[in-house]
């Protein structure tokens, strides 16, 4: 058979419906093998970041793995933002890229180039894969293919990139004498018994505990197992971005998103505890803030990941275990541990307390439309088991502060990453991925105009996808920046920024379109958005003065955050010493 029908046969197996590509020469072998399938459907995007995005949300929303293909050059190296984002966020991805015929492949010569595109796209993306390779001998196909597929699900899971040269593709060959992949797994360690204890008497001693949950826990399917532990425990909760879908906004143990556009209450929660339990987190400076010291110094750390690398580095913890996170967390299912009764219930009434003062929202005063009340307000339409894909940006925050995401929900964004416009091609992912779902793409105006044209993509295939688009005309988290340390020189954000009409572009791609500015007009706009199955756009217009609140500043301990609290208020709020600003030198 011809090599590049196996390579399809092999996705197949894995359970994989459909991949997202930009056809291109380079292509040619493997766009042909697609072409008749039952089995497996090529989704063509109109740009290869589009289509890389596409693929990690499919991968996210489905659990397999997603596949994107490009053609060599300019279509290979335009997948790269994709990549990037499945390596930091730890999504499993294959990235197939055609390549010129190993005749025309440079290999070591001194020369730029020889083929036409001819790009060297294994050496670029090493940085940013968890493994990166060329199939420059068809015999080892299935070596290379199981290799690609076992790695990216593997451990932490993340991307891997196969380049195949046209030549390749087109070669004749028989799957029963292919070499096979030898490489053997390495897998994390398992908790000890002796740490397991310690940490057991830990929580039972804690007075005031908290669970950190981070994107681990839904990358491991440990979500379940979480719930379980918290019930059982009842040690409150709270999340980093990446970990915000992983645990039920309406359980009363949910304690809202730390980090720098955290929850005041949440951040407070973190800054107050004795004991955190960080599960399959990076504890990266977005959670911690950039004074890692002052994190949790009042408390003992318990960090579970499944990456030894990222034990100590950010944060030193006091029980650094390199374990899966289900692993770890079955382990403590194994004891019904739960810290002091009576010390447990004034800690959940302080963090309440907490809650109380400082929402997330505020019913506005006026009839302009804010947008965290406006999150508030989408929350209560939002289909019981609808996808949410968010975009990169200010409203990235907003979404993440004030939307409630229920035990059915997803919350799909990028973060380590974190490329404007991701949001719509990564709905487009979601949406193949998960047919009977309705998917809700929450967008700004800088970063829709950077995937506007997979709209068309929308269209073509009538995607059940629902877009919100905030519009401040303006690249606000930037011009937010500028005001704050730029003395309000809105370079590029405001000054040469410019947007067309929303309303006539989706209705050049066919896809209905409305526009409300006020308070009142939110309710029937949602209704209407979400009263069918059928593409759509509701474009809400606020002020270019809206600001992501509250803040945390550079150098600020994670309780500190702008706008600041009166220091007598914030002293009333922390158990711990209230820290002082450093000095700048």
């Amino acid at each position: 058979m011809k090599l590049s029908n196996y390579v399809l046969d092999v996705l197949v197996s894995e359970g994989i419906t459909h991949v997202f590509e930009v056809c291109g020469g380079a292509l040619a072998h493997l766009l042909d093998s697609l072409y008749g399938r039952k089995d497996i459907t090529a989704v063509s995007m109109h740009h290869e970041m589009a289509a890389s995005i596409a693929a990690e949300g499919y991968a996210r929303a489905s659990g397999k793995i997603g596949v994107a293909l490009a053609t060599s050059g300019p279509g290979a190296t335009n997948m790269i933002t994709g990549i990037g984002s499945c390596f930091f966020d730890s999504v499993p991805c294959l990235f197939i890229t055609g390549q010129v015929n190993t005749y025309e492949f440079k290999f070591d010569r001194p020369v730029r180039q020889i083929g036409f595109q001819e790009t060297d796209i294994v050496r670029i993306v090493r940085p940013i894969t968890k493994d990166a390779f060329l199939v420059a001998d068809a015999s080892k196909i299935k070596n290379f293919l199981d290799r690609a597929i076992h790695t990216a699900k593997r451990g932490r899971p993340g991307p891997v990139l196969m380049d195949i040269p046209l030549n390749i593709q087109r070669e004749d060959i028989n799957p029963d004498t292919l070499e096979p992949c030898t490489q053997v797994s390495i897998e994390a360690d398992s908790v000890d018994d002796i740490t397991l204890k310690e940490v057991l008497e830990l929580i039972k001693c804690s007075y005031r505990p908290v669970i950190l949950a981070g994107g681990g826990i839904r990358i491991s399917n440990s979500q379940d197992a979480l719930l379980k532990f918290a019930r059982t425990s009842r040690i409150p909760v709270v999340t980093s971005l990446m970990g915000l879908d992983c645990f039920p906004h309406e359980d009363p143990l949910f304690m809202g998103m730390i980090g720098t556009y955290g929850n005041r209450y949440a951040n407070l929660t973190v800054a107050n505890s004795d004991l955190i339990l960080a599960l399959g987190t990076r504890l990266d400076t977005r959670q911690t803030g950039t004074r890692p010291e002052t994190f949790g110094r009042g408390a003992k750390i318990v960090h579970v990941d499944i990456d030894p690398n990222e034990l100590n580095a950010k944060i030193k913890a006091d029980y650094p275990i390199n374990s899966d996170v289900g692993t770890f967390l079955a382990r403590l299912a194994e004891f019904r541990v739960r810290p002091n009764e009576s010390k447990l219930r004034a800690w959940m009434e302080r963090i309440k307390s907490y809650k109380f003062r400082y929402p997330s929202f505020r019913v506005p005063a006026s009839d302009s439309i804010e947008p965290n009340y406006f999150m508030h307000r989408l929350s209560s339409h939002l289909p019981r088991d609808a996808i949410v894909c968010v975009d990169v940006g200010q409203i990235q925050m907003w979404a993440a502060q004030t939307l409630d995401i229920n035990e059915e929900q997803r919350f799909l964004t990028q973060g380590g990453m974190a490329s404007m416009g991701s949001a719509l091609p990564m709905a487009i992912g979601a949406s193949f991925a998960r047919p009977d779902k309705l998917i809700v793409v929450i967008s700004g105006d800088g970063g829709f105009q950077l995937n506007i044209q997979e709209l068309q993509t929308v269209c073509h295939h009538n995607l059940p996808i629902k877009i919100v688009l905030i519009n401040n005309k303006c690249y606000g988290m930037v011009r937010q920046f500028q005001e704050q340390y730029f003395e309000s020189r809105y370079q590029s954000t405001v000054i040469g920024y410019s947007n067309p009409d929303f309303q006539d572009v989706a209705l050049a791609y066919k896809i209905p379109a409305a526009r409300i500015s006020r308070v009142d007009e939110i309710s029937d706009a949602l209704i209407r958005l979400f009263g069918d199955r059928n593409p759509a756009l509701l474009e809400i217009n606020i002020s270019m003065d809206c600001k992501v609140t509250p803040k945390l500043s550079v150098n600020m301990p994670i309780e500190d955050q702008e706008p600041f609290l009166e220091r007598d208020e914030l002293k009333s709020n922390m158990i711990l010493d209230v820290l002082s600003e450093p000095e700048v030198s």
